[in-house]
């Protein structure tokens, strides 16, 4: 009967092992932000000042890839800039459903028809006057896991 347990527990085991690579902390400080986001070691990160904010993206060839806006804040309530969000968000031609929400974001489905399904997030953090606003990167197509495991690395 002992055989038969250690089968068991070696099958949950591998059912439970986390999928993806490890991911390792990344002090964003170089980018000049005052933020910290876990992340695979091989990903590429690079910077554009587009004047009224700042755009880091953080991306690898195995499908991560966030995209963190700075800019000033004009609200210091993280609920009230994420109503605002979730607003505009949902009056997107393409939005399908939000699929699950916290304190300090939302995941959400986009659907622009039966055959093409994508998925994003929305996390905000606020650091002194500077607003930050993550998301999945927009130049990529991402499943539902993905953006579970890059919005958990953020937070």
């Amino acid at each position: 009967m002992r055989p038969i347990y250690c089968l068991v527990f070696f099958v949950a085991f591998i059912a439970c092992k986390p999928s993806g690579p490890p991911l390792k902390p990344l002090d964003l400080l170089s980018e000049g932000l005052p933020l910290k986001i876990d992340a695979p070691e091989d990903v590429e990160v690079s910077s554009s000042d587009l004047g009224i904010m700042k755009d880091v993206t953080i991306k690898n060839e195995a499908g991560y890839s966030i995209q963190i806006f700075e800019s000033e804040a004009n609200q210091l309530d993280v609920a009230k800039v994420i109503s605002r969000l979730k607003g505009e968000i949902e009056g997107s031609k393409y939005f399908s459903k939000i699929i699950s929400e916290d304190e300090a974001g939302f995941l959400f489905e986009k659907k622009v028809d039966e055959n093409y399904i994508n998925y994003d997030f929305r996390h905000v953090k606020i650091r002194g006057d500077k607003q930050y606003v993550i998301q999945a990167g927009m130049s990529s197509k991402h499943t539902l896991d993905q953006v579970k495991s890059m919005y958990k690395s953020v937070q």
